[in-house]
């Protein structure tokens, strides 16, 4: 399995990548449902966090999500 990444066995790998960075919410269901179905959810949203990735669906979350999951951590590693 060298040299392969989360994203070898992502859903949306195949997909038109503009699915993941909709304008509106019916985009934003339609991309989270995709990842609702990804194997590696947990991988691309720790990726997206990792990276500080604001746009776009990564991991079933949106920019918002990514930002709140984001605080919450900093105040688990805080206390």
């Amino acid at each position: 399995m060298k040299g392969t990444t989360f994203y070898d066995f992502a859903l949306c790998k195949d997909r038109d990548p503009l699915i993941f960075f909709p304008e509106s919410g019916p985009g934003v269901i339609a991309a989270k449902k995709i990842c609702a179905q990804c194997p590696v959810k947990v991988a691309c949203l720790n990726y997206a966090l990792d990276n500080e990735i604001e746009h776009g669906i990564w991991g079933g979350t949106g920019q918002r999500e990514r930002m709140r999951i984001k605080r919450a951590n900093k105040k688990v590693v805080s206390a």
